[in-house]
């Protein structure tokens, strides 16, 4: 009998300053990319997986701390996404951040190589999926969207 497959919960992260997010490019070798959902060679939000006995808000606030070094003031959940992939399959919690204090630098070498801030109207390419999706949500304003990855 195999090993039972289980569904992650996850987060992506929008910090927002002003008009420009930031997004962090992810190593274009998948086994140092570290995401189940794959994703090597996109941009990304910060964000990661929820560990046990965290709140979301905790979760996120750690995870932009370990890949950006940036303190998150205050966030708030904007979406969830059901994102799923070959062998993978994630909740995702769409988060916004607009108070933080410090600016981003690579912290993580072997899974972002870089962070940069993008106007929303200039996103760079490839995205990563889910993060394409929670700001396509926040753009349409819908809190609940289930798809597969590749959509």
């Amino acid at each position: 009998m195999g090993e039972k497959k289980r569904v992650g919960v996850g987060f992506g992260v929008l910090i927002r300053k002003g008009n420009l997010i930031l997004l962090g490019k992810r190593h274009d070798d998948p086994k140092k990319a570290s995401s189940e959902l794959r994703g090597e060679g996109t941009w990304t939000m910060p964000g990661g997986k929820l560990e046990f006995g965290e709140s979301f808000e905790e979760g996120a606030i750690r995870e932009v701390r370990e890949e950006t070094g940036i303190q998150v003031k205050k966030v708030r959940i904007m979406c969830i996404n059901n994102d799923r992939v070959e062998g993978a399959h994630f909740v995702t919690i769409g988060m916004m951040c607009e108070s933080f204090i410090g600016e981003p630098h690579v912290c993580e070498p072997d899974e972002i190589t870089q962070w940069r801030w993008f106007s929303l109207d200039a996103l760079p390419t490839p995205l990563f999926f889910a993060s394409r999706k929670i700001l396509d949500n926040i753009r349409e304003n819908i809190f609940y969207r289930d798809a597969t990855a590749r959509e």
